[in-house]
């Protein structure tokens, strides 16, 4: 278990984690969000002792991580640090020895991680020879083979597209069901949404959100609704407490002041009977970010 203890950073007279506190127990996905510069880096490398803090302390099962507890994190930095002229093979083989296994049984491995990301390539190929996609396929690879106990990812879906996402979901989610920790960073609010149990959101290094995802949701109250009615978008407009109102062809996406609004809006939409479509759910994650982000600019 990761556990993170009022945790401050400053550079000069700039705070860029302050008093931050979290934990990750085994088999858990957490999402750490915010904007460019919110801390999530940061919070990173002090994690990974690259950075000492200047307060506060980092823990694994309750004491400080030991040279042999750093052997068993995988960490992928935002920046990619692969040998462009080394070979994937010598690549993945060189970092996997780093963290003490043995050349045999990474080698015996690799087909098996390359057909689970679907890497397009050969193992004697330059890295330089990849694409980049593939790149980042192959230093996934070397940051997970060793199945670590804690994983550290920072921004891993940057320039992935849809499907090879959903691969690195799939991955993420196998070392969870491994009993691994898993930490990571993502602009993308949808796969924070679909994979996190756990979610923290920095905003000028202080945690402003903190909790699972459903949690947070519903801290925000139910109000976006989603109607197919006989109702017109000026009737919707016309209703005191109805923010916003989106219209696809009859179907309609308002954005409500408060919850109490939606039952009005029932109670007209189903007047005349059946209606195919009332959905009235809280914010989404994306939404709650653009919100949450933005609040230091009102």
């Amino acid at each position: 278990m990761l556990e993170l203890h009022d945790l401050t950073k400053r550079f000069g007279t700039m705070t860029a984690v302050d008093h931050e506190s979290f934990t990750v127990h085994p088999g858990e996905i957490m999402g750490l969000i915010g904007q460019n510069g919110a801390g999530k880096t940061t919070t990173f490398r002090m994690i990974l002792n690259f950075l000492t803090p200047d307060a506060g302390q980092v823990t694994w099962n309750g004491q400080p991580l030991t040279r042999a507890d750093y052997d068993m994190i995988g960490y992928l930095p935002e920046e990619r640090g692969l040998y462009p002229k080394m070979r994937v093979q010598d690549q993945i083989v060189y970092f996997a020895r780093l963290r003490g296994m043995k050349t045999a049984a990474i080698k015996a491995e690799i087909p098996a991680w390359f057909d689970r990301f679907q890497v397009k390539g050969k193992l004697t190929d330059k890295v330089k020879d990849l694409s980049k996609g593939n790149q980042q396929k192959v230093q996934l690879i070397a940051t997970l083979i060793h199945m670590p106990k804690l994983v550290i990812l920072d921004e891993p879906f940057s320039g992935l597209d849809p499907v090879n996402a959903s691969l690195l979901q799939d991955g993420i989610m196998m070392l969870r069901d491994h009993g691994a920790a898993i930490i990571y960073s993502s602009h993308d609010m949808g796969n924070v949404e679909a994979i996190s149990d756990h979610l923290v959101m920095l905003r000028n290094g202080q945690t402003v959100l903190n909790g699972t995802v459903d949690a947070i949701r519903q801290q925000f109250g139910r109000t976006k609704l989603f109607l197919e009615s006989p109702l017109t978008e000026a009737q919707l407009r016309a209703f005191d407490g109805v923010s916003r109102v989106v219209a696809h062809g009859r179907q309609f996406e308002l954005t409500l002041a408060t919850p109490a609004v939606g039952e009005q809006i029932f109670a007209a939409a189903t007047q005349s009977g059946y209606i195919p479509e009332f959905r009235q759910v809280p914010p989404s994650l994306d939404e709650i970010f653009r919100l949450k982000a933005g609040a230091d600019h009102e």
